[in-house]
């Protein structure tokens, strides 16, 4: 073990100075001056670290506020395109002034759409335009309510007069049926009341003698033919003209005596149907005033005897009958 010696005050080193002081440890200061420089930088480092935090936090506010106002823009956006689009699902046709706003607020629609997709767009351009778009629909859809509600009373009103119409046609309808049977009616009326009548009927048997002289026979053997005779009375209604009448001689057995030879035929009746006639005979009528009619028929065969019927028809229309009776001749009948 070795110790060192620590000098007195009492002794004295030959080499050292008596007045010279002791020398300063430069170690410990260098030490604390670092220290002192350390200290100082962390304390510059927590300090702008804190300002960036909060740059940073100020920053993140900003961008959430921007993108909060965004939102806002966008939802607003939304609601006003919404309301437009409603005109489209209410299959609204829009046409004329009309058509042009629509156009501009469709162009208005994209140039906002356009502003708010830019990742810096500008917020208050893109509010403006937003507040322009909200006058513009809502001018529309105003124009489209007041059309509509024009429309409705326009369909109202046609629906009104579709039904007057109707009822109108339906009053022309029966009013024209009603001047259609009233017309019918009266060509029916009309037309019966053309129809002649035929009064003061006579038959005649004839028997003519070798001399070609006529008698007035009551012998059915002597009759040579039957001359019927008979007045067309005075008819106010049926015009003037050429009549047709339909003489039917009906022979005491009940059979109509024809001959088509000597111009029978048939006729449609309006109460008994189709029948046959023994001649037809025309007559020359004028209006208002009585004519004479008259028809002979002669036949190959003997007359026979009984009661023998006329019956004379116009118009379909029985207008007359007569009778006559032919008897047995006696012993020098």
């Amino acid at each position: 073990m070795s110790y060192s010696a620590i000098p007195t005050a009492g002794d004295k080193t030959p080499n050292t100075p008596i007045n010279t002081p002791p020398k300063k440890n430069n170690s410990k200061l260098f030490i604390g001056l670092l220290i002192l420089a350390l200290l100082g930088t962390w304390g510059y480092m927590y300090f702008d670290k804190s300002k960036s935090t909060e740059t940073i936090t100020q920053l993140q506010t900003d961008y959430t506020n921007v993108d909060s106002a965004k939102n806002v823009l966008q939802d607003e956006y939304n609601e006003v395109r919404s309301q437009m689009d409603s005109l489209s699902g209410a299959n609204v046709n829009l046409e004329g002034e009309l058509a042009e706003k629509r156009d501009a607020i469709e162009q208005l629609k994209q140039n906002i759409k356009t502003e708010l997709s830019k990742k810096n767009g500008d917020l208050s351009k893109a509010k403006a335009m937003i507040n322009e778009l909200k006058g513009k629909v809502s001018d529309l859809l105003a124009e489209v309510s007041k059309l509509r509600e024009e429309n409705t009373q326009l369909t109202a009103a046609n629906t009104q007069l579709s039904t007057e119409k109707e009822a109108l046609g339906t009053q022309k309808k029966a009013v024209e049926d009603n001047l259609s049977k009233t017309n019918s009616e009266k060509e029916k009326l009309q037309d019966i009341g053309s129809t002649l009548h035929a009064s003061n009927i006579n038959i005649v048997a004839i028997n003519v003698r070798n001399s070609g002289k006529e008698k007035e026979t009551t012998t059915a053997k002597r009759a040579d033919a039957l001359r019927v005779s008979f007045d067309i009375d005075e008819n106010r209604i049926a015009p003037s003209g050429n009549k047709d009448l339909y003489v039917l001689l009906i022979a005491p057995d009940g059979k109509i005596i024809s001959n088509i030879g000597a111009g029978s035929g048939t006729i449609n009746t309006r109460e008994e149907g189709e029948k046959t006639f023994t001649s037809k005979t025309a007559v020359q009528y004028e209006q208002g005033k009585r004519t004479p009619v008259g028809f002979e028929w002669k036949q190959d065969t003997p007359f026979q005897i009984g009661q023998y019927k006329v019956e004379i028809y116009h118009n379909g229309f029985k207008i007359g009958e007569g009778y006559k009776s032919l008897k047995k001749g006696g012993i020098f009948g």
